[in-house]
């Protein structure tokens, strides 16, 4: 019989700079293919998505703030995750604004320095035709549900 996957609460952020580019990382995994994603992460126990949302901002880019604004979206999924374990994500999306940067990554963990190969910032159609995965696969439509917002 087959363990339950365990439920992974994460916050992920879109972050957009002044010219709305979205701001992705690459991590280059051994086991796969490269792939694109915003910033964010697993929550720590006890703690909520939104002051998960931002720690891990500070974490992954070095960007500081008091809030990540409003829940803009809500996905769940099932996946691997990069040290190789099957999970069911909640993953709740936040919105933050921000002037253009080059990420500080003083603050990445031991897998992240591993794995995380470049950072940047994408307009919407360099998206829609990027040449490598980009998750998660509905990210243009959540950057839309966004505007409207």
């Amino acid at each position: 019989m087959n363990k339950p996957r365990r439920i992974r609460r994460a916050a992920r952020i879109l972050l957009l700079d002044e010219h709305d580019r979205l701001l992705l990382i690459r991590f280059a995994p051994k086991d796969r293919r490269p792939f694109w994603c915003g910033v964010g992460g697993e929550c720590d126990p006890g703690e909520d998505f939104a002051l998960a949302a931002v720690r891990e901002l500070f974490e992954e880019t070095g960007l500081a703030v008091d809030s990540c604004g409003p829940e803009v979206a809500r996905r769940a999924d099932d996946y691997l995750t990069l040290e190789g374990e099957p999970i069911t994500s909640d993953e709740r999306f936040f919105r933050v604004r921000t002037q253009s940067f080059t990420p500080d990554t003083s603050g990445h963990t031991a897998i992240e320095r591993e794995l995380i190969k470049e950072f940047r910032w994408f307009t919407r159609e360099e998206l829609a035709q990027w040449h490598e995965p980009v998750f998660p696969v509905n990210l243009l439509e959540l950057l839309a549900l966004e505007a409207d917002a």
